[in-house]
């Protein structure tokens, strides 16, 4: 059975096309508060597993070694825009541990937006791994196995000792088994595992109410959030909704966006986890998920919803700065949450 349509796309008054997908919400409890599609249909979290991926690090010696400041831990949670101070605070990260930009092996990528990719190429220069928005959790892997004496040419490898800690916090964080994480290769090359929406909901609330599960990683936990909500430029950039949402809501919210559609939030003062994923893999419409889910579910000043308000309703113009229609979530979301 096919998921529910989720986000509607008009021109003029037909319905030109939609995306399907699933939504899931947790309490602090772990309970299903609510959920429209399949909740357990099983799919990888990307990049919003990069919360989590550094707790082997924070959980260890290795990490009062060196003086890592708030804003470098919120590069390596974040998927950059490739933009001037993200390139920069992750080279910094390599620099504690005597490393070299080479040594990354995430893959050059081109810069999020235009004027940087302007800039680039004027330049003469080509993207490197630095431009790449996964480079600063990149640079954290290495850091640590520096650190740890560890080999530092195979430390995307999944038998390589970080991967083989970063898979058991995984299941111990999603609260799945170990031994049935589905292992794929994320964009960046690193090993990703995958797991039913449900946990990655668990994972959110886990985040932001550790006490109530997992205790022995509350500190390291709660580090993580302050550093993304204290620093979101560094989770993503300029025009991008995780720094935008952050920025307004961030003692309320901490947001981080996935590939393929996927989109996860811990809501702060509430302690609740949610996964939102959009099924034919669109990045953009799961922000007007999540916008419509906060607005229900937070109390969100009319401040940040007026700075925001381009993720509730998207209007569609063209090149001649026309209208011709809108992006809105659809009457099966809006029934669903109303009778919350």
């Amino acid at each position: 059975m096919s998921n529910p349509i989720l986000i509607e796309s008009y021109r003029g008054k037909t319905l030109e096309s939609f995306h399907r997908g699933a939504v899931c919400v947790v309490d602090e409890d772990g309970k299903n508060v609510f959920s429209i599609g399949d909740s357990q249909q099983l799919c990888y979290p990307r990049s919003t597993m990069k919360l989590f991926q550094h707790l082997p690090f924070l959980q260890s010696k290795e990490f009062e070694q060196v003086n890592i400041s708030s804003s470098q831990l919120a590069v390596m949670c974040g998927s950059h825009n490739g933009e001037i101070q993200h390139q920069k605070e992750a080279e910094s990260i390599l620099k504690l541990a005597g490393l070299e930009v080479n040594q990354l092996q995430c893959g050059g990528q081109i810069p999020e937006l235009v004027k940087d990719r302007i800039e680039l190429y004027k330049s003469g220069e080509k993207p490197n791994h630095l431009h790449n928005n996964c480079s600063g959790k990149h640079a954290g892997f290495l850091l640590y196995c520096k650190l740890k004496g560890w080999p530092l040419d195979n430390y995307l490898d999944p038998e390589h000792p970080l991967q083989k800690e970063i898979k058991q916090v995984v299941s111990d964080i999603y609260e799945f088994p170990v031994n049935q994480l589905a292992l794929g290769k994320d964009g960046c090359s690193a090993p990703v595992y995958a797991m039913p929406l449900y946990h990655q909901a668990l994972s959110y609330k886990n985040l932001v109410r550790p006490d109530k599960h997992n205790i022995v990683y509350k500190k390291s936990l709660e580090t993580i959030v302050e550093a993304c909500t204290q620093h979101p430029f560094m989770v993503a950039g300029n025009k991008r909704y995780c720094t935008q949402l952050m920025e307004v809501a961030g003692e309320q919210v901490v947001a981080k966006t996935g590939a393929d559609g996927v989109y996860c939030l811990g809501l702060r003062k509430k302690g609740w986890g949610v996964a939102i994923k959009i099924d034919d893999g669109a990045m953009g419409p799961q922000y007007m998920v999540a916008q419509h889910l906060l607005e229900k579910f937070i109390n969100l000043s009319s401040e940040a919803c007026e700075k925001l308000k381009n993720y509730h309703t998207e209007e569609k113009y063209n090149f001649s700065k026309k209208h011709v229609g809108k992006l809105s979530v659809s009457s099966d979301l809006t029934d669903a949450l109303s009778k919350l």
